[in-house]
């Protein structure tokens, strides 16, 4: 069993971006040695999250509405109270999606369906530079040695 940790940075653009991250996590498992195994995702920080859907521009649109209406911008909220900073609203999508995400992987390849992507939420009121952790756990792969047998003669 083997453990490496690899990171990502990105750059938001704030609230309600959503990011796509399915091709660099893709990338990392790649240039692994480990071939079965899972993947954690997780996002450093308390206004982000990581979740995921079919990345395409309907849905996401749909997701940013589906945010603004369960966890509305612009409502009073206790935390913009103690510190001023209008983001309670963040706080509250980003502990509600989620800070990580666990992937499996087999043969080297995630396990995620045809229409699944990995998605970065930035729930935050401004533009932000997010760390990424991503973790895996996982064998590696088995490569047999060729031992030839010698036969003794007589």
């Amino acid at each position: 069993m083997k453990i490496t940790n690899e990171h990502l940075e990105i750059e938001t653009r704030g609230a309600n971006d959503l990011i796509n991250i399915t091709e660099e996590l893709t990338r990392i498992l790649s240039e692994s040695s480990l071939t079965n195994g899972q993947m954690t995702v997780f996002i450093v920080g308390s206004t982000a999250a990581i979740t995921t859907f079919e990345y395409e521009p309907g849905l996401i649109q749909d997701m940013k509405d589906a945010y603004q209406r369960l966890i509305p911008s612009g409502t009073p909220y206790r935390h913009d109270e103690t510190w001023g900073d209008a983001n309670g609203f963040s706080h509250v999508r980003a502990a509600i999606q989620g800070p990580s995400l666990v992937i499996p992987f087999e043969q080297g390849r995630l396990l995620l369906g045809t229409w699944q992507q990995v998605v970065v939420a930035e729930f935050d009121n401004r533009p932000r530079r997010r760390q990424i952790v991503v973790q895996l756990l996982g064998m590696e792969e088995v490569v047999k040695s060729s031992t030839s047998r010698q036969s003794r003669s007589k």
